[in-house]
């Protein structure tokens, strides 16, 4: 690769012309600025973004971690975050860690030494060494849809307490009682917050949980399968099935065909999400839809604030989802229940 030394040489200019007019940071005489770019396209030079950021202890670099980048829902919001990233001048490095909390600090660690601006950060639960080197460090970071306890930062969510609360909602309005909720990991701030909205919404309407109408999953397809599996075993059987995300609903309408079920008049089934999948689904995924690309431009703005100020306060936004009606849910009808 071409150096600022060899550029120089050959525009008969100094190096310090050179970096005047590559930043333009200093006059330069037209014919001396003419000389050095046409030097520039000859030899193809690339400026050195790591010497630029040296001088300037910055590389408008932002690093983000997402738990996995094969579930469309954080595909949705890394292009609202890199979108509005982009716009506002900074590049992404993206990491995933496989839900692995020991990977993420890995990779936490690793983007720090390239000298990231910025870190956002999808948690896969915490450790110690992720909660030292996030209170250790004073990089600027986001923590999108999961906090990390003990960690000070700003935190952007959807409301998903009202979420859940709308789902199930729903499935009481169309007449269902019995009904159950597939919901994602124990340990996850969403997950609980679904759950909560569930529970909410059936204590409302005058009808008790039942324990094992809740099953726990993994935000999987295969995960949403199993647990619906095991729903529909269950005597008497669920007539409505919230599923707290789009994955595990999808795996769970494959569950309930291979059962011989009817959707939905047989069983209605309620989604978390609104990916893009779900409006191709078999039926059509009823689901409860996140501002997933609103969700990553607030993040992306909110990083870069903070970048630009470190004295601001916290900022801490919850989002509001809302029903997405389609073709997997219907009204209960007793002649169709078990």
């Amino acid at each position: 690769m071409a150096t600022m030394k060899q550029v120089a040489e050959k525009a008969k200019v100094s190096t310090t012309t050179v970096s005047h007019v590559i930043n333009n940071t200093r006059v330069v005489s037209e014919d001396a600025r003419e000389r050095v770019l046409s030097v520039i396209r000859e030899l193809r030079y690339i400026p050195s973004a790591v010497a630029r950021s040296l001088k300037n202890d910055k590389t408008h670099t932002l690093g983000m971690i997402i738990p996995n980048n094969s579930n469309p829902y954080f595909a949705e919001v890394i292009q609202g975050i890199e979108d509005e990233s982009f716009k506002l001048g900074y590049n992404i490095i993206l990491c995933n860690s496989y839900d692995d909390p020991k990977k993420q600090a890995a990779y936490t660690r690793v983007l720090m030494e390239k000298r990231i601006d910025g870190l956002i950060l999808v948690a896969s639960g915490s450790d110690e060494e992720l909660n030292q080197l996030l209170t250790d460090e004073g990089i600027p970071k986001v923590l999108v849809d999961r906090e990390v306890p003990g960690v000070a930062a700003d935190f952007i969510e959807a409301d998903h307490e009202q979420g859940g609360y709308l789902a199930t909602k729903y499935l009481l309005d169309l007449g269902h009682r019995d009904i159950a909720c597939v919901s994602g990991p124990k340990t996850l701030l969403p997950s609980g917050g679904r759950v909560q909205g569930y529970w909410r919404a059936l204590k409302e309407a005058g009808v008790t949980p039942r324990e094992e109408y809740l099953a726990h999953s993994d935000f999987t397809s295969q995960g949403g399968f199993t647990a619906f599996r095991q729903l529909l075993a269950l005597h008497p059987r669920p007539t409505a099935i919230f599923a707290s995300n789009d994955l595990m609903a999808i795996g769970g309408l494959c569950a309930a065909h291979q059962a011989g079920m009817k959707i939905p008049e047989e069983l209605s089934v309620i989604g978390y999400d609104d990916i893009a999948l779900a409006s191709f689904s078999t039926p059509p995924l009823t689901t409860i839809a996140q501002p997933k690309h609103e969700i990553g431009v607030l993040t992306a703005q909110v990083m870069v604030k903070r970048i630009q100020n470190a004295e601001l306060a916290l900022r801490r936004e919850k989002l509001e989802t809302k029903l997405m009606v389609r073709q997997s849910t219907a009204a209960f009808n007793a002649a169709n229940s078990a």
